[in-house]
């Protein structure tokens, strides 16, 4: 974890509970959408980046899926990405949001599709970093990385050992992944009700995930996709067809780079989404 402060933590009661989030700075808003690894949630994703961007004159606003972190279970029906845009809707509307940039990695990268093509009007531009619901051009998949998220809780339980697989799959270079990083995401992924209902349970293979087969065609934001070259959970092929079917899209792969590019990449990163935002 790098030396960032934690900001004060705000909770949302939202219709379908609570929502544990963070935010910064003020101006146009910006929300980052983290990741469903075992142990994730919002600021731990994003905790060189949601500072980086306040600086920058955005209001920047972080949060916890349903299910991670702090936020409330949900019942998941149908899709998960549409569970969690649901949410993020839900907090949109709590923090009185009637537009906001949206900066998903991977499961988030998924929500802020779903949330832009159910409801364009909420969405200014569209920052999808490795974003989950693609289809590899020619990749093996489910990938290593995604089956060591899905049986994390599995077999005898999750342990330190698990965690530290799955984030060796996140990085291209795991000189900044420290042990307190490590032992800080098992005990988010070690929460009793997180364990009693572990949030990617049943959805590898569910074809409701699949968001390459809706019409993103259909999509009007301008929309940057970023991925990394070295990525062992969403292969850097899956970013193609993203490319090439949603009419706004530019594409920016950093070499050596796993699937945490706003980590491994921070200070590049910061700079090419706020300048993303502010001039398209």
């Amino acid at each position: 974890m790098p030396n960032a402060a934690v900001p004060e933590s705000h909770y949302a009661d939202l219709p379908n509970g609570r929502i544990r989030y963070h935010e910064a700075g003020s101006g146009p808003a910006v929300i980052f959408i983290h990741g469903g690894g075992p142990g994730a949630y919002g600021f731990s994703n994003f905790s060189k980046n949601m500072q980086a961007l306040a600086d920058r004159g955005f209001r920047s606003i972080v949060y916890d899926h349903p299910g991670f972190g702090e936020s409330e279970h949900r019942n998941i029906k149908g899709g998960m990405f549409d569970a969690m845009a649901e949410a993020l809707l839900e907090l949109m509307d709590y923090l009185e949001l009637d537009k906001a940039s949206l900066v998903g990695n991977s499961l988030g990268g998924g929500t802020a599709l779903v949330l832009a093509l159910d409801h364009p009007e909420r969405v200014d531009k569209l920052i999808l970093m490795g974003p989950g619901g693609g289809m590899p051009v020619h990749s093996t998949f489910p990938t290593e990385g995604i089956m060591r998220m899905a049986t994390f809780y599995d077999g005898d339980g999750p342990s330190i050992e698990k965690v530290d697989r799955v984030v060796d799959l996140l990085v291209y270079d795991r000189s900044d992944i420290t042990p307190d990083l490590i032992e800080k995401r098992f005990e988010a992924a070690t929460r009793p009700e997180i364990v009693a209902a572990p949030p990617l349970a049943g959805q590898v293979g569910n074809t409701a995930n699949d968001l390459w087969r809706r019409d993103l065609e259909s999509l009007p934001h301008e929309t940057l996709i970023i991925w990394g070259a070295e990525d062992r959970v969403l292969p850097v092929d899956m970013a193609f067809q993203f490319q090439r079917r949603i009419p706004e899209a530019d594409l920016h792969i950093y070499s050596k780079c796993g699937h945490w590019a706003q980590w491994e990449k921070a200070e590049e990163f910061n700079s090419l989404v706020a300048d993303f935002i502010s001039n398209g």
